[in-house]
């Protein structure tokens, strides 16, 4: 079974741009049902900002049909990035060190600490786990996070910190992908039965990236296409859709076609998210390829 969606539904220039939502679509009900008239499944990347309000999640599972599945961003306290901590509850903040408290970014490291945030976490989405709308806790790790022994732990911790809910797992340091590293890296998360991530985004003949690397570590496999920008990718400082600002061509999507179709004969479920979210690129790519996986041959 292979599913389609992109991975945001109300990305600011999507919005702006017109070119999905009907002009009476005004309100964040009426583009969620159409949404999700046209794809069974998305992923919430505002949770990677903020733990979502467990009343926000309720909102989203009574806005959906009984098939749709919504994918969630780990909140980026979880994946080792560094978060604003007024985006924290109010009691866990409360706990840190005043000098922490008034920074503008902190990383947090204390186990007592992420335990606490994974709970709040995992909490806030029982909405959409009561109503079987719950799919995949995405963790998408940053380029700092290369390849070593300690980070193959943490690993094993963020399993632990979603106790049972299945986690996926993005690289985007080429270190984990390396020819004399992917297999044992393949096997590692086969043993712990993550759902490897495979991605495909810009490629500079380095490490900074990952390499398109189709592989089935469960028994779902999840796409994530971010897009070819070669020259935002890397770029600092620059409005963050603007590295995903990358519209896939007629041939690359057949080559998906291709590949996810080939995926899906070593998977229970495969998942195609498009992550292209900037204009109209994420949803219409998807479209797409919904409507080539629909046609024969």
């Amino acid at each position: 079974m292979i599913r389609i969606g992109t991975c945001s539904w109300t990305e600011k220039s999507l919005l702006q741009s017109g070119d999905f939502y009907p002009t009476d679509a005004k309100t964040a009900e009426a583009r969620l049902r159409y949404y999700a008239e046209n794809f069974n499944t998305v992923e919430v990347d505002s949770s990677y900002y903020a733990i979502p309000d467990i009343r926000t999640a309720q909102l989203w599972a009574d806005r959906t049909p009984d098939n749709f599945l919504f994918h969630i961003k780990v909140y980026g306290a979880l994946t080792g990035h560094g978060i604003d901590p007024r985006t924290l509850p109010v009691d866990i903040a409360a706990s840190l060190p005043a000098d922490q408290r008034q920074r503008k970014f902190i990383n947090i490291g204390e186990p007592e600490l992420l335990r606490a945030i994974a709970q709040r976490f995992r909490d806030a989405l029982r909405p959409l786990q009561s109503q079987n709308k719950l799919g995949l806790m995405v963790f998408q790790f940053s380029q700092q996070f290369h390849y070593r022994t300690s980070n193959m732990d943490y690993l094993v911790d963020c399993k632990e910190l979603m106790e049972g809910l299945p986690v996926a797992v993005e690289f985007r340091h080429g270190s984990w992908l390396k020819p004399d590293k992917r297999d044992s890296v393949m096997r590692f998360l086969q043993e712990y039965q993550m759902i490897y991530v495979t991605a495909d985004e810009p490629q500079y003949g380095s490490l900074a990236t990952v390499p398109f690397l189709p592989e089935v570590t469960a028994s779902i496999a999840y796409f994530r296409f971010h897009g070819r920008n070669k020259q935002n990718w890397l770029r600092k400082g620059i409005e963050t859709s603007l590295r995903y600002d990358y519209r896939y061509s007629e041939e690359e999507l057949m080559e998906f076609k291709a590949v996810v179709s080939d995926t899906d004969m070593r998977a229970k479920v495969t998942y195609a998210m498009f992550n292209n979210c900037h204009g109209s690129s994420a949803v219409r790519n998807a479209g797409r390829l919904k409507q080539l996986l629909q046609t024969p041959g």
